[in-house]
């Protein structure tokens, strides 16, 4: 399984060069191109951990159910998982110890909720779809969202694994506790569908940067950055630095580009060569690392990432496949 301290690690190896000042300039590595059957059902999420996620989606979509509701239970399945130490329960702590949640939710009609540094419940997603079912707010956080979801019934929880703890009290051996996100980790899962109807949902579930400050929250929940849906043109979602991400409003840039004509692959590559200019020269940018992954109305789909190491499930009519997705350096 990718881990997540893999997604950046890449970075600290050093001696990458960048080939040209266009990506237009490079040729693409890896495989991930854009579907060209159209297909409808469709699910496709970020990370290996995508494969079962997509496959309790795609029992909603196949019996012809919403995207909205496959794209909430896909990511359940690794929110639950202990094994995924970057989502939900047993997921990385922040450097004092404590496991805090980002999650959205997002349907066609721009309907969306969202919750960050939620502490204590396993499924920060159902608290997300429920500020979007119950509330006339897009986003709750904190103490605000853990009473919310205490208030409709959730149960609170340790979230934090034997094995997190003990990764968590390895790490401290060794941190000088600067305030930036470095290169141990990065990760998240974001899924987006479309349904039989032709309908596009979105989501996005994390439990952040490992060792991150107390009170960080990424992209993940941000709309426009960690996920965006327009269901006139289509949806995108972001992994990676969330920091990056939430600088350039990554997932909006990629679906405003598709309104304007690109395809869902060129939109997340036009979107991370953005990235990179924004960042070129700025202290993270050695440990810098995004990844886009994109549907359209049409049902095809495309994915992109600034480095070596992202990949991105799939799950349609011909069945379930892993894609590495084209990248812009080499190592």
């Amino acid at each position: 399984m990718t881990k997540r301290r893999d997604f950046l690690k890449i970075s600290a190896l050093g001696g990458l060069a960048f080939v040209s000042n266009s990506i237009k300039a490079n040729m693409p590595k890896g495989t991930g191109f854009t579907a060209t059957n159209g297909g409808k059902p469709l699910v496709i999420s970020t990370w290996n951990h995508g494969l079962a996620a997509n496959a309790k989606a795609w029992e909603v979509l196949e019996t012809g159910g919403h995207a909205i509701d496959a794209v909430e239970k896909g990511v359940m399945i690794p929110e639950a998982d202990p094994e995924v130490r970057s989502v939900g329960y047993g997921g990385y702590p922040d450097r004092d110890g404590n496991v805090t949640l980002d999650a959205a939710i997002m349907d066609h009609d721009a309907s969306t909720g969202a919750v960050s540094f939620l502490q204590g419940i396993k499924h920060p997603i159902n608290v997300a779809r429920l500020v979007m079912d119950k509330t006339p707010h897009v986003m709750l956080t904190g103490e605000g969202a853990q009473q919310f979801a205490r208030e409709q019934g959730f149960k609170e929880e340790n979230l934090l694994t034997e094995k997190s703890k003990q990764d968590w009290e390895e790490w401290k051996q060794k941190s000088d506790y600067k305030p930036i996100i470095n290169i141990e980790n990065h990760d998240t899962i974001g899924m987006l569908a479309i349904d039989k109807e032709g309908k596009v949902a979105a989501s996005c579930t994390t439990s952040g940067a490992a060792w991150k400050m107390h009170g960080r929250v990424g992209d993940s929940p941000i709309v426009g950055a960690g996920l965006f849906v327009d269901g006139e043109v289509g949806a995108a979602t972001a992994t990676g630095l969330g920091e990056a991400v939430i600088r350039t409003a990554g997932s909006a840039i990629v679906v405003e580009l598709m309104r304007n004509g690109m395809s869902p692959f060129d939109a997340c590559k036009e979107a991370t060569h953005r990235i990179y200019k924004r960042h070129k020269g700025r202290p993270e940018f050695d440990y810098l690392q995004v990844g886009f992954i994109a549907i359209n109305n049409k049902g095809e789909y495309g994915g992109y990432s600034l480095r070596k190491g992202f990949n991105f499930a799939v799950h349609d009519a011909n069945g379930a496949t892993l894609q590495d997705a084209i990248y812009h350096y080499e190592e």
